[in-house]
């Protein structure tokens, strides 16, 4: 990073602190007792300073140059290692071995040998039969490409990977930012202009910024769809096409795709992958994993704006939450069309290379949610990786919350339940116990416990669907959660963690993020996966330690289910509903709660800040349930499960390739 840049991070760090001051001034005046949300604030505020003043620190300092320098050495390193390809590709076998075991490290090794190559080639006859396909609109595409002092070997597979396209009513945008020393970058394009008109070129005056310069392109753009595409990334040469018809065949204003890192000497050398869920809001704010290719209607651009210099850096992440927010259909189309380029300047590569991305992110999260919501929030970056946010929401109330917990196994559960309530910092709760009432030593127990406890008995039930449902229904708080007693908190804020979620209006069920000593126990219910089809526990027994695929575990999002071991609803939606269906039995009557609630429009919520150990098995599932269950559900699990892509393993739901 230069010193001019320095100084402008400097700038952004103390305006996003008074901006977090005003906000704490705000909620103390409008929201008494919300103690959290304002240690949260005060929480980011110090970490702000303290950024700022190490940035200053580090102007003043011959450090960045050390750093700098020993970059640079890694990067010569990598490219001499290179050069000698054998004992490269030898050190990292020898990396994902020790990584991830010799068998899943022979499994990535074997896709490397050629099959990639599948990915961005397309045969003659493929070919052929797209470009002959008459669709039922005449769409035109503008691929919108800012250029800036871009290599030119990156330049020219950039440009043929979109002439290449086989759909051919498109024109691609160049707006050139590129300083005096690469006027080779002009003259380059101008050659290739002469043999494609399709190809638009601007030299701009001066270069504006990532932004600005992409709205310039926006200003040459004649086409009905915009895509937006960068200067040193590929296409498939399907891409538009397949957006073709995901426009005429779903209607949709707003489109992705899943997309590739190759490392940038060759697209057959693929590090990485990108297979993405469907839209999904929540993971939208948490991660731009929608990132590339975006597609949208001129239409829709048009409702929610162009970009915004003031989110350079993290601007894509900007403009697709305010075109999702406005979206009427947000398609996914579940291939890789989209190359990312990685090398030592790039996002891909390593996003200390544009630090200035995490600030502004974190910004434009926070303003989506202020948008969409009304509510405050304070934004931090994750400690899985800076980029992956925390969102801490302003709670609207703090309402009486019912917790629903199901004792069976004695005295010892029914402690630990009532040590788990006096522990959280939430304290406006109401706590129902359903047990055997006639237990003489839990009954003694209660009387002289001073803490108000609702007993209700449990008639002899053992189905746990049919033991929520009778807690339930002496419940009186505006949310009830539902506890397994086998649960103990790892956090005093789990609750607040998941009302946060659940205040909104468009949210269902919220879940927790539940954990043993060594692994994880529930992060999310997948369906039609699973071995048995029906559903399955995502990164089931996964480390506790791992962040999972893409950082899933460690940010909350949608997902179609979550567990009745710790579930937190509205009583109001709840009882709407009929509550559980108690004949799906162990474990499905908590996910037929939430298909009926996403039935409803609604989400459901992973929270992954509301943290729980726990201390039992894996729920088993009943015969009669699962044929209740897929009777009730069949043309659903036929779809599978809109957040868990088809590429993974549909028995192993830990996100391996199949």
């Amino acid at each position: 990073m230069t010193e001019q840049e320095y100084i402008s991070q400097v700038a952004k760090l103390l305006e996003e602190n008074q901006r977090l001051k005003a906000m704490l001034g705000a909620s103390s005046e409008n929201i008494s007792g919300n103690a959290l949300f304002k240690e949260a604030c005060n929480e980011n505020i110090r970490k702000l300073t303290e950024e700022s003043l190490e940035y200053q620190r580090i102007q003043k300092k011959h450090r960045y140059k050390l750093i700098t320098a020993v970059g640079n050495l890694k990067i010569k390193l990598k490219a001499f290692l290179k050069r000698r390809k054998s004992f490269y590709k030898f050190a990292l076998i020898t990396y994902a071995v020790l990584k991830s075991g010799p068998k899943s490290a022979l499994k990535r090794f074997c896709r490397t040998l050629g099959p990639a190559q599948k990915y961005y080639t397309i045969s003659k006859e493929q070919r052929e039969k797209e470009e002959s396909r008459q669709f039922d609109r005449d769409v035109k595409f503008s691929v919108l490409v800012p250029l800036y002092n871009t290599p030119l070997k990156f330049l020219d597979e950039m440009i043929f990977s979109v002439t290449g396209q086989t759909y051919k009513n498109l024109e691609l945008c160049l707006a050139d930012g590129s300083d005096d020393a690469h006027s080779e970058v002009g003259e380059r394009v101008r050659e290739l202009q002469k043999a494609d008109p399709r190809i638009v070129y601007k030299k701009l005056e001066k270069n504006m910024g990532i932004s600005e310069n992409t709205n310039a392109c926006i200003d040459m753009a004649t086409g009905d769809y915009i895509a937006l595409f960068d200067h040193d990334d590929v296409l498939h040469p399907s891409a538009l096409y397949e957006n073709m018809i995901a426009i005429c065949e779903h209607g949709a204003d707003f489109i992705y795709t899943d997309e590739a890192v190759f490392e940038s000497s060759s697209r057959t050398n693929i590090t990485s992958y990108h297979h993405k869920g469907d839209y999904s809001p929540d993971a939208l704010r948490a991660n731009n994993y929608i990132c590339h290719f975006s597609v949208f209607s001129r239409e829709l651009l048009e409702k929610a704006g162009r970009f915004n210099k003031e989110y350079d850096g993290s601007q894509d992440h900007d403009i697709i939450l305010r075109l999702t927010e406005k979206a009427q259909k947000v398609y996914h189309i579940r291939k890789v069309l989209y190359f990312w380029r990685s090398h030592s300047a790039s996002v891909a590569s390593d996003i200390s290379s544009k630090p200035y991305c995490i600030l502004s992110g974190r910004r434009a999260v926070h303003d989506s949610v202020v948008r969409t919501t009304g509510r405050e929030c304070v934004v931090t970056s994750s400690k899985a990786y800076p980029t992956i946010y925390d969102i801490k929401y302003e709670l609207r109330e703090m309402p009486v919350i019912s917790v629903v917990v199901s004792v069976k196994n004695g005295i010892e559960s029914l402690k630990k339940a009532m040590g788990l309530m006096m522990l959280s910092s939430y304290t406006n709760l109401e706590m129902i116990v359903v047990t055997d009432s006639k237990n003489e030593e839990i009954a003694e127990f209660l009387k002289k416990d001073e803490t108000a406890v609702k007993l209700v008995d449990d008639c002899n039930e053992e189905d746990p669907g049919k033991r929520a449902n009778l807690g339930a229904r002496a419940a009186t708080g505006k949310y009830i959660v539902f506890l397994d007693e086998c649960c103990d908190a790892a956090s005093v804020d789990w609750i607040e963690q998941m009302l946060m979620f659940a205040q909104r209006e468009d949210v269902g069920a919220v879940g927790a993020k539940l954990f043993t000593a060594d692994a994880i126990h529930h992060c999310g219910i997948i369906i039609g996966a699973g071995e048995d089809g029906i559903t399955g526990r995502e990164n089931y027994n996964v480390s506790v330690k791992s962040d999972g695929y893409v950082g899933r575990i460690a940010f909350s999002r949608n997902t179609s289910a979550v567990s009745g071991e710790c579930m937190m609803i509205s009583r109001a939606l709840f009882e709407a509903l009929g509550g559980f269906d108690v004949e799906m039995g162990n474990e499905l009557y908590a996910v037929d709660l939430c298909l009926r609630l996403r039935e409803k429009g609604l989400l459901n919520v992973y929270a992954s800040l509301a943290q729980l150990r726990f201390k039992g098995a894996l729920p088993v599932k009943t015969e009669e349930g699962k044929k209740r269950f897929v009777e009730r559900w069949e043309d659903v699990l036929k779809k599978g499960d809109p957040y868990y892509n088809p590429n993974f393993s549909q028995e192993k739901l830990d996100y391996r390739l199949k």
